[in-house]
């Protein structure tokens, strides 16, 4: 074999070592895909948190809605409530007697307690 022809082969198995070293630090590591798989479920951990608190913002104020409609609710039984009772006054004043009511339900029961038909 002539001195050239053991060049080549030595270029030629020098350029192929190369090749395979480039070839393998291209290559993704296994810690690069960890480290990925970790930016993948971080990034759907942070939207599925914000869904959540826009879903407790939206409850919250449906909540302070409702509070503020039973504290109205509250004030019109708490005014039916007197006005019955000066209507039945009224009545007793005259020396009559209110018609019988009708019987109050169970769970009406429990917020009406205290008056006397």
């Amino acid at each position: 074999m002539n001195p050239d022809a053991y060049i080549t082969l030595g270029a030629t198995a020098l350029t192929g070592g190369f090749a395979a070293w480039g070839a393998r630090s291209a290559r993704r590591t296994r810690r690069d895909h960890r480290r990925d798989d970790f930016t993948a479920i971080t990034d759907q951990q942070n939207k599925a948190i914000e869904r959540l608190e826009k879903r407790i913002a939206l409850r919250e104020q449906e909540a302070d809605r409702l509070g503020q409609r039973i504290t109205d609710q509250d004030a019109a039984i708490d005014w039916l409530r007197g006005r019955l009772r000066d209507l039945v006054g009224y009545i007793r004043t005259r020396g009559e007697e209110p018609p019988v009511a009708r019987p109050i339900p169970e769970r009406a029961a429990r917020i009406l307690n205290g008056i006397d038909v």
